[in-house]
């Protein structure tokens, strides 16, 4: 299996950067779900500099004193004090000695996996306030907060808590894009690593299962064709720490899999509203909320919703259904099939690959200028669904520019599918003869004519754009 290595992250870290060079900077937040990378990022940008690196783990609070005290002593000298044998029993002391430590040169003290010290220190925010306020521009200690529960981290910047506007660097880490996912898959084929990005999804540890010399088939059969296999678990992991398993975000996330993909048909299969776990799941990045991108989104009742990250969706649309049978060791037998549900699976997955390197083009100023959104279309009646229209600003008037199809096939013909979409776009625009046309497919794509922008795996997979 490849070794694990450090990729991306280039904005994240420059954002780190920049925190460090400021003077006198107040403390920066680092957030995202598990396996997101947090920890990894974190090293990476400490490399070389002076760091206090603790990892909380709800121990009681002398120990978590003790231990810190144990991290400190690897990194700075305190006079007249062996930390191992006397470490500090108040978070107070432990801080006012760290900024003394850190009065000449630059220190980093992390503190990784924050909720987990909140948990057993409830006072520990109102007491780095004040160490905060008492300290400012006085040392140049430095203090990364991070943390995995996402609604914990994003609590603390409430208005209401004691550390409300006291971060200068908010980070909140989401998992890679498709390009950025690639960059862990250099032994794979581009069409190999859509199929790979459509099961494990952008998380980096995730992908770091993934063995580049195995098959799809051999893969599959152990991360997830055994009695407790890896994405098995890490599937419950998801559920029962992200959603609750049994609550009901939970069961609006099985809804949304079934099938249930408006807003009426989720409350219908939940038996009660489902408007604030919705939003709850759409803050957490689980759930995705699309409306035609023509649309004011404050306005349109024309929503539909779709399990937004890759791996759930595979896991509670595909592996879900196998699941007891794997467990009573059926599973060797069970993985031709999932393979054969791949792709079933991987058309939706594709669709939004397709949309995110649109955005990356626009972005690039491949697109024509002002390019203000990038998005699904259809109908009120939900037929002659567009899979991607580009959306332009012209004379302060947006106008769809672009419009174009996406499919999970090997080879597609640009010019009848260039009907088909001319065909929809009479019901999109009062004037179709001013759009351009994109086409996707996994690997070729024949009868294109030169104004169609033609998009294969290649391009979406790619670290540059080319």
């Amino acid at each position: 299996m490849a070794s694990q290595r450090f990729v991306g992250r280039a904005a994240e870290l420059e954002a780190l950067e920049h925190w460090w060079e400021s003077p006198f900077p107040r403390p920066g937040l680092v957030w995202g779900r598990r396996r997101v990378g947090k920890t990894a990022l974190i090293e990476h940008f400490a490399a070389g500099r002076r760091v206090v690196f603790h990892t909380a783990a709800r121990r009681p609070v002398l120990d978590e004193l003790a231990e810190l005290s144990n991290r400190m002593a690897a990194t700075v000298s305190i006079s007249g004090r062996d930390l191992r044998t006397r470490p500090y029993e108040r978070w107070e002391d432990l801080l006012e000695e760290l900024a003394l430590a850190a009065r000449d040169e630059p220190l980093l003290l992390v503190l990784d996996e924050f909720p987990e010290l909140i948990a057993i220190s409830p006072a520990l925010p109102g007491i780095l306030r004040a160490f905060l306020d008492r300290s400012r521009g006085k040392t140049q200690l430095r203090i990364l907060i991070c943390g995995s529960s996402v609604r914990t981290m994003e609590a603390i910047q409430d208005y209401r808590e004691p550390l409300y506007g006291r971060f200068d660097l908010t980070l909140l880490l989401h998992p890679f894009r498709p390009h950025e996912a690639a960059a862990m898959l250099p032994g794979l084929r581009p069409a190999e690593r859509a199929l790979v990005y459509g099961i494990v999804g952008g998380m980096p540890q995730y992908l770091e299962w993934w063995d580049q010399d195995a098959s799809v088939t051999d893969n599959l059969r152990r991360l997830a064709c055994r009695p407790g296999s890896i994405l098995l678990t890490e599937g419950d992991r998801v559920v029962n720490s992200e959603a609750e398993a049994g609550s009901l975000p939970a069961v609006v996330l099985f809804a949304i899999a079934s099938g249930k993909t408006k807003h009426q048909e989720i409350a219908d299969a939940i038996k009660t509203e489902p408007s604030r776990t919705l939003d709850r799941l759409i803050q957490m990045r689980l759930v995705e909320r699309q409306i035609p991108v023509t649309e004011d989104p404050r306005r349109s009742r024309k929503r539909i919703y779709r399990i937004a990250d890759n791996f759930l969706a595979f896991y509670l649309g595909v592996l879900e259904s196998y699941r007891a049978e794997i467990e009573r060791g059926l599973g060797p037998a069970i993985v031709g099939e999932i393979v054969s549900d791949l792709d079933d699976h991987m058309g939706a997955v594709y669709e939004e690959a397709f949309r995110e390197h649109l955005r990356r083009l626009a972005v690039a100023g491949r697109l024509g200028p002002s390019v203000v959104a990038v998005g699904p279309w259809w109908r009120t009646d939900g037929q002659d669904q567009i899979d991607a229209v580009v959306i332009g600003r012209r004379n302060r008037t947006k106008v769809p520019v672009m419009v174009g199809e996406s499919k999970w096939a090997r080879e597609v013909d640009a010019a009848r599918l260039c009907r088909k979409l001319a065909a929809k776009t009479t019901e999109l625009t009062a004037a179709p003869d001013d759009l351009t046309y994109a086409v996707c497919a996994r690997e070729s794509i024949v009868n294109a004519s030169p104004e169609i922008l033609t998009v294969t795996a290649t391009d979406i997979f790619a670290s540059d754009l080319t």
